[in-house]
């Protein structure tokens, strides 16, 4: 058990460490489809099902898919309020507030059928794009982006909201276990750093390019939550990854061979 919970919070830091390197490289909107790949929910579900059983998570991550709705309100409603040059307090209040009304919402239907809430959520993903605002015309950077303090802050976020989440899961149920493993807590801190120290224009950039890496995060969550009732636990969690794997890679090439999406990708100056 003591292992488990090194784990916990040891493995969830990692993958989150890893997420600045891209976006050093290739700019925020490659950090932003990055960082909306299970690297914080898909090791919360994996803990979920070796403490509470394969037909709890299963549970789980039907409503983690359904949470990938509460997500993209939170993008669009920060990218909202960045455009229209509020700074990132009443921007951040502005995102939380409308993740938190899309999960309150959800709650009231607990248990929608999967395929339902699976084409849902794909035409969501569709036309989410649409309502994301164009980056203001001037955007202030207050300084050069600085990643030390806000790579700890991820960290300890994505720690803090395992243990949490792997804690309180028999208590709270599957399904709100499963939305809250979708919080975003990765979203809600590379959004800010980068409003701070990059501008609206960049944020926006962030937050719309995880729109498309929720493609991949909502297979995983569909293969996961057909295949754990009957599959050994390893094998769902390998076969979730490696499909969600592919459609990230996919995903990615077809946009550097000028698919729609272009002005997306450029790289950041």
């Amino acid at each position: 058990m003591n292992g488990l919970i090194l784990l916990k919070l040891t493995l969830v830091p990692a993958l989150i460490a890893a997420v600045p390197l891209a976006g050093r490289r290739w700019g925020p909107a490659v950090a932003g489809w990055l960082s909306a790949f299970p690297v914080v929910a898909g090791p919360i579900l994996l803990f979920m099902g070796l403490e509470q059983g394969p037909t709890f998570t299963a549970t789980a991550a039907a409503g983690t898919l359904t949470a990938v709705l509460a997500n993209l309100a939170f993008g669009i409603a920060y990218a909202q309020a960045a455009s229209r040059r509020h700074a990132w307090p009443i921007s951040l209040v502005a995102g939380w507030a409308a993740y938190a009304l899309v999960v309150a919402a959800l709650s009231i239907n607990a248990r929608p059928p999967m395929a339902y809430m699976a084409i849902v959520v794909l035409i969501a993903l569709g036309t989410a794009p649409l309502l994301y605002p164009k980056p203001p015309v001037a955007s202030h950077a207050s300084s050069p982006l600085r990643t030390k303090g806000d790579l700890w802050l991820r960290m300890l976020a994505g720690a803090l909201l395992t243990a949490t989440v792997t804690h309180l899961a028999f208590h709270i149920g599957p399904t709100l276990s499963g939305m809250l493993a979708m919080f975003p807590v990765m979203g809600s801190v590379l959004a800010v750093f980068t409003h701070r120290h990059e501008g609206a224009i960049a944020t926006i950039r962030l937050l719309k390019g995880m729109v498309l890496g929720y493609y991949a995060f909502s297979a995983f969550c569909i293969v996961l939550a057909i295949t754990l009732p009957s599959w050994p636990l390893a094998s769902s969690f390998a076969t979730a990854l490696l499909i969600a794997l592919s459609i990230q890679i996919i995903s990615r090439l077809a946009l550097q061979h000028g698919l729609p999406g272009p002005a997306l990708w450029s790289p950041s100056k």
